[in-house]
């Protein structure tokens, strides 16, 4: 009998956590040819979900605990649950029940019609606020402007995801995860179900701007290195501007009365000039910090406990 492993990572979900689990269950009764083993990630939670989690596995064998030393990150507890489930597939959901477990049913249909990775996109965000909505538009837009492969629009970490994914993604340690992107990257047979995004079941969102930038920026580092060519042609185009500010200058100099009349025309090239290399040292930066992270080889997480 084949088995679906639940990765479903959170942090201070005690509030949802116990609800979402009972549903979770309530739709794996209903896939009843398969086998179900949950694989929670406690990832570094300062109240009480870590204890909530040990008390529904004392009556569930199926409900698994990860509990990490820290908080890694979102990203990371994702990893941490893939490299400890055992399923022939696996379907990474968070415990907020913002994606509803129902649409995995269809999610398994497609898996065995032969698809290996089948995503969700979102066609409704019925508690996303409208900028929430247009920023995630354009950051996919320009990752994927900016990218060689192709990451779906309007989508998350919710999906299912074949075995043979869960073994390639095993092999990948890189500490910049961005998931979405690494499964694309992946290839293999993809495809998509359409679901309503419901709100959060309680709680409080632990995505919060700071962090859904730093998201954003891992994505774009991850699998781009467009923006370092886009700083090499803009260097190129501002130094035939400063040759032709400098010739400007020297003919004004020499062939007219009007020395402190250039000024103006030359601290704004020297403004505009600097604030470029500043953006430009900054985004090499971000590379450089990348490999900085690399080259330390530091594990993705640390678990602190396990329960499988």
């Amino acid at each position: 009998m084949k088995k679906l492993s639940w990765i479903i990572p959170c942090y201070n979900e005690e509030e949802v956590i116990e609800v979402a689990v009972k549903r979770i269950l309530n739709v794996s009764q209903l896939m009843e040819k398969y086998d179900n083993e949950l694989i929670i990630v406690d990832d570094g939670s300062k109240d009480n979900t870590r204890e909530i989690i040990k008390e529904l596995n004392k009556n569930d064998k199926r409900i698994n605990l990860i509990g990490l030393s820290r908080n890694f990150g979102h990203q990371a507890a994702l990893q941490a649950g893939l490299d400890n489930c055992s399923g022939s597939a696996a379907i990474i959901i968070d415990a907020d029940l913002q994606d509803p477990p129902e649409v995995v049913l269809e999610m398994v249909q497609k898996w065995e019609n032969g698809f290996d990775v089948v995503y969700a996109k979102r066609k409704e965000r019925k508690s996303e606020k409208i900028l929430k909505k247009i920023t995630a538009s354009i950051f996919y837009r320009f990752l994927n402007l900016l990218s060689d492969i192709d990451i779906p629009r309007d989508t998350g970490d919710f999906r299912l995801i074949d075995k043979k994914i869960i073994i390639e993604l095993k092999g990948m340690r890189e500490k910049g995860r961005f998931m979405r992107g690494l499964i694309s990257w992946v290839g293999f047979n993809q495809t998509q179900v359409l679901y309503s995004r419901d709100e959060r079941f309680a709680g409080k969102s632990k995505y919060p701007l700071k962090k859904m930038v730093r998201l954003a920026k891992e994505g774009i580092i991850s699998f781009s290195n467009k923006p370092l060519k886009v700083s090499s042609y803009l260097g190129f185009l501002f130094s035939l501007v400063s040759i032709v500010a400098i010739l400007y200058v020297v003919f004004v100099r020499i062939f007219t009365a009007q020395w402190v009349a250039g000024w103006a025309f030359l601290s704004i090239i020297i403004l505009l000039s600097s604030g470029l290399q500043m953006v430009l040292i900054g985004m090499l930066g971000e590379y450089i910090g990348s490999i900085y992270l690399e080259a330390k080889k530091r594990p993705l997480y640390i678990v602190e406990e396990k329960i499988i």
